[in-house]
């Protein structure tokens, strides 16, 4: 990969994890088309997408809002082979690879990951033999490069990138809310990529919307300092304004967030000196405000024997601790009819053992059974 300080003169990368449903549950096709078309008639080209991502929807609608309607060329594409989630043996893991290949219809990956590293899961990726794995497909020509997205601590990092030394990029969770925050280590994991001369693909620049939509005293600094912005360009801008990056990913859901995403990133334009300042008054007023990190990724509830929307539950818990003034009964009602509550919880771990954010979840759901009343 090419040294170069600004890998990508266009930073913003379009993250496929999020996209916009139908009322039934699939995926809206024809506005995933529309907000392609707008993402890449802007300059836009890295897609990022993943084996696991809504059980394959996603790559799926990959193919037919890009691959099947635009040039090879025109586009570069990222997934990724999880060793922990939807396989359970080194053949069924390396099988990931070749169904992310028909899903998308790429026909090559320019950018391929080993999925969301962390203590518990690592060595599953050595046990089935992934790093060779993915080293072959790039001998192979169908993958260009490759690397690992990870989620957790700065040891773990440092002692991979030493036994990895050919893995050509590192994806990491950045954001404002999370640079100093211990159990992400977000400044200093992308210090050590740095010291090791890895380009990073920066993603959950806005926290899983955490912090386009924010509480209202975060809100009010962002707003009296600029009204014009949205919440989430001030994330944004904050994760790309960084040196060596492959992409910044926002899990866009809807036109208008592109559109958005589009007017503060094309062309960009890194916070300033006193824009930083602004910056720095709401990472103080998030601290203050004690809301629960989570990034909404959901991987907590696929395997939860009780069906409890954990995520959902703690986007309410974190609105309420922000306002008082917020609906905490209703909105806990409405995501959690027809499902499990926090009260039915049965402590089994699962939640806790594939959390990237490390969240003792089954304590926050004590604290969010308050709501229940």
């Amino acid at each position: 990969m090419e040294e170069n300080r600004v890998l990508n003169p266009f930073r913003l990368g379009f993250g496929l994890m999020r996209l916009p449903k139908n009322p039934d549950g699939t995926i809206d096709i024809p506005q995933v088309c529309e907000m392609a078309d707008k993402f890449m008639a802007a300059g836009g080209t890295y897609f990022d997408t993943a084996y696991v991502y809504d059980n394959g929807l996603s790559e799926a609608a990959f193919r037919a809002a890009v691959a099947d309607r635009h040039p090879r060329e025109s586009y570069t594409l990222c997934t990724k082979l999880n060793a922990f989630m939807q396989c359970h043996d080194e053949a069924s893991a390396k099988q990931q690879f070749y169904t992310s290949l028909e899903r998308t219809g790429a026909g090559y990956f320019d950018f391929y990951l080993l999925h969301a590293l962390q203590r518990n899961n690592v060595q599953k990726y050595t046990d089935y033999k992934l790093w060779d794995f993915v080293a072959e497909q790039k001998a192979k020509g169908l993958i260009r490069h490759y690397g690992f997205s990870f989620h957790a601590d700065p040891e773990l990092l440092e002692q991979l990138l030493k036994e990895h030394p050919e893995v050509e990029f590192v994806q990491l969770q950045i954001n404002y809310a999370d640079w100093e925050n211990p159990g992400v280590a977000s400044r200093r994991n992308y210090e050590i990529c740095q010291e090791y001369g890895k380009p990073v693909v920066i993603m959950e620049p806005v926290k899983g919307g955490i912090l386009a939509d924010p509480i209202p005293a975060v809100r009010e600094i962002l707003e009296a300092a600029d009204p014009k912005a949205s919440c989430a360009s001030w994330a944004l801008r904050f994760a790309a304004g960084l040196d060596n990056l492959l992409a910044v990913l926002s899990g866009m859901s809807n036109v208008a967030q592109m559109e958005d995403n589009l007017r503060h990133m094309s062309p960009f334009k890194p916070l300033d000196a006193s824009e930083m300042k602004v910056i720095e008054k709401a990472q103080k007023a998030l601290d203050a405000a004690k809301a629960i990190p989570c990034t909404a990724c959901h991987y907590c509830t696929k395997g939860c024997p009780m069906g409890i929307p954990i995520p959902e539950i703690f986007t309410v818990y974190n609105r309420m601790e922000g306002s008082p003034h917020f609906r905490t009964v209703r909105e806990y009602t409405i995501v959690t009819t027809d499902k499990g509550k926090a009260a039915d919880c049965v402590q089994c771990g699962q939640c806790e053992s594939v959390c990237p954010q490390h969240l003792p979840i089954i304590e926050l759901l004590e604290k969010c059974r308050e709501m229940e009343s």
